[in-house]
């Protein structure tokens, strides 16, 4: 698995399948960019997949990083079909990760809350994509 290291202005937010999936899934996930490696870390000791195992990027979150001016216009061309998760897989791991932070929030120091927060953000959305039988996957955005 490639390694992947964000800027300070970078957001990781969730990409639901369809155009209007018929809730609202808007998630901050600045916090979450500035602490992947933290996060990923604890994914694995609590025996998780890492969110960032979760990235795929579709052609409307590529052409919104090439147009941030974080993306390559020769990768649009030959960018393959995005992947796409069930949302339960997604939640095994925010779940996993809420209860750490929740016990432990000093994991992340001073911005443990505001990590916290932001997971609860993406529990709240992934429970309403698997209840409505849609997939879904994590892009980032760069501004």
């Amino acid at each position: 698995m490639p390694s992947y290291t964000f800027a300070m202005a970078a957001s990781m937010y969730i990409v639901v399948e369809g155009e209007d999936p018929g809730f609202d899934i808007f998630v901050n996930g600045r916090s979450m960019a500035r602490h992947e490696d933290a996060l990923e870390k604890l994914a694995l000791s609590a025996g998780v997949r890492p969110l960032i195992e979760f990235f795929s990027a579709d052609e409307n979150s590529m052409a919104l990083l090439i147009e941030e001016g974080a993306g390559n216009q020769e990768l649009l061309r030959r960018l393959p079909p995005p992947q796409w998760y069930g949302a339960n897989d997604g939640l095994r791991t925010v779940c996993a990760l809420i209860q750490t932070l929740r016990t432990e929030p000093q994991k992340l120091g001073s911005e443990g809350q505001s990590v916290l927060s932001e997971l609860e953000e993406y529990a709240r959305v992934l429970e309403k994509t698997d209840r409505h039988g849609l997939r879904w996957h994590l892009a980032v955005s760069w501004r």
